[in-house]
């Protein structure tokens, strides 16, 4: 019986790992998600592209730190060439999350993790400088 229990406890223990894993990495890719749409929709909201470039990149780094997402590397990328009424603006997210402390289970220490929002600038909405 202590055999079976001393080798049974650590596929039991990576098993759990493993499970606590793709938890984290299922997660990550979520967050990472929404920190995109929640940026683009913010910047949608701003009066000019600057504005949205800068809304953009505070409302990720604001999203990720709120839920707790350690990135090692953080890059966000915002295209404001179509900042008009009817235009979309493209958020792009990339984070280097950390996994080192779930290596046993096999993964690597870090996953790269990609997102991007196309968001619409609403059609009758004033343009840069106030112009319809």
């Amino acid at each position: 019986m202590a055999l079976e229990l001393a080798i049974l406890t650590p596929v039991v223990i990576v098993m759990l790992l493993t499970v606590v894993a793709f938890g984290r990495v299922t997660q990550g890719r979520q967050l990472v998600d929404d920190a995109a749409a929640l940026a683009g929709r913010a910047a949608s909201l701003s009066d000019t592209p600057g504005h949205a470039d800068q809304t953009a990149r505070t409302t990720v780094t604001d999203t990720l730190t709120d839920a707790g997402l350690s990135c090692r590397d953080t890059r966000v990328d915002v295209d404001t060439s179509a900042f008009v009424p009817g235009g979309q603006i493209i958020v792009t997210v990339q984070c280097t999350s950390d996994l080192s402390n779930l290596a046993l289970t096999g993964l690597p220490g870090h996953l790269k993790l990609n997102a991007t929002s196309r968001t619409p600038i609403e059609t009758y909405r004033a343009g840069p400088g106030g112009a319809p």
